[in-house]
């Protein structure tokens, strides 16, 4: 496989936490440089569905056509194909999927399926593989013109790393919400991609309680806020994201951006600013964490 980054330090209990926009930013970039020109020679299928059923004559109707490119909407893949609509391969990759791209010589025989591998796409000299044990991923197929208003993609909320999304947008979206800040960060509604592990993260960087109520944060802590999150996610980005224990990329390497990790799993140690204890709640079954000290 290849090495897209190195490290591979795993979280010690992270199970089955979904991948969110690092991850998948991570995987489309490692792909896109080994799809991108080449011609789709065939799709197959091991089983009906995933978590919803797939479109089997749709995606038979992308062979022959080439990959012109991959997008990122949200924590969903776009692989575009060149011809008639442009269509696109829409991919989600659930809580334990894995997006594998394998190399493979001229003239090499495909390998054997692997324990819960569902579906393929056969480049060539590349070879796209899912493997997904609880089966949450998705596989559709849209158009370039009706992407936008696909079931799955229409409701999405702002992408925190594109213009739009400052500190005037937070504060716009926070007015008369009694909501928490970390809730509201994570309702992909209004803003995509800031899960669990980079909203607790990103509040502890712009020294914001994650458990306030939204309506009460001030412009400046918006900008602050705002300024945290594309900050924590480029970073989580550079650093190949953060694994959990199904989380891998594309070569089947781990993310290391837990290394980097200030307050999330690490309740009663110290603050790495302020040297306060971190304190850890769970809200709606998500664990919080946050500087008892500097946060407010």
């Amino acid at each position: 496989m290849f090495p897209w980054w190195r490290g591979g330090m795993l979280p010690s209990r992270h199970h089955h936490r979904m991948p969110e926009l690092p991850e998948v930013e991570t995987v489309r970039a490692g792909a896109e440089p080994h799809l991108r020109g080449r011609r789709l020679l065939g799709v197959e299928l091991r089983r009906k569905d995933l978590r919803w059923p797939m479109p089997a004559a749709a995606l038979r109707g992308l062979v022959g056509r080439t990959c012109t490119g991959i997008t990122r909407r949200s924590k969903y893949l776009l692989l575009a194909f060149d011809g008639e609509r442009a269509p696109m391969a829409l991919v989600h990759l659930g809580m334990t999927g894995r997006f594998l791209v394998e190399p493979l010589a001229s003239g090499a025989s495909r390998p054997e399926w692997r324990l819960h591998e569902h579906w393929r796409m056969d480049f060539g000299d590349r070879l796209v593989r899912f493997i997904d044990p609880r089966r949450f991923g998705a596989l559709d197929v849209t158009d370039k013109a009706g992407a936008a208003t696909h079931k799955l993609l229409r409701d999405l909320g702002q992408e925190p790393l594109e213009p739009g999304f400052d500190g005037a947008f937070l504060h716009r979206v926070s007015r008369k919400r009694t909501t928490k800040v970390k809730t509201l960060l994570m309702d992909g509604n209004v803003l995509v991609g800031v899960g669990n592990i980079y909203a607790s993260e990103s509040c502890w960087r712009a020294k914001v309680r994650p458990r306030r109520a939204a309506k009460s944060l001030t412009r400046a802590q918006c900008d602050a806020l705002a300024a945290a999150i594309r900050t924590v996610l480029t970073a989580a980005i550079r650093a190949g994201g953060t694994s959990f224990r199904d989380y891998v990329g594309v070569d089947e390497d781990a993310g290391y951006f837990a290394r980097e990790l200030a307050v999330y799993e690490r309740a009663g140690k110290p603050c790495p600013r302020c040297r306060a204890p971190i304190r850890h709640a769970t809200d709606g079954g998500r664990s919080t964490y946050w500087c008892s000290g500097c946060q407010r």
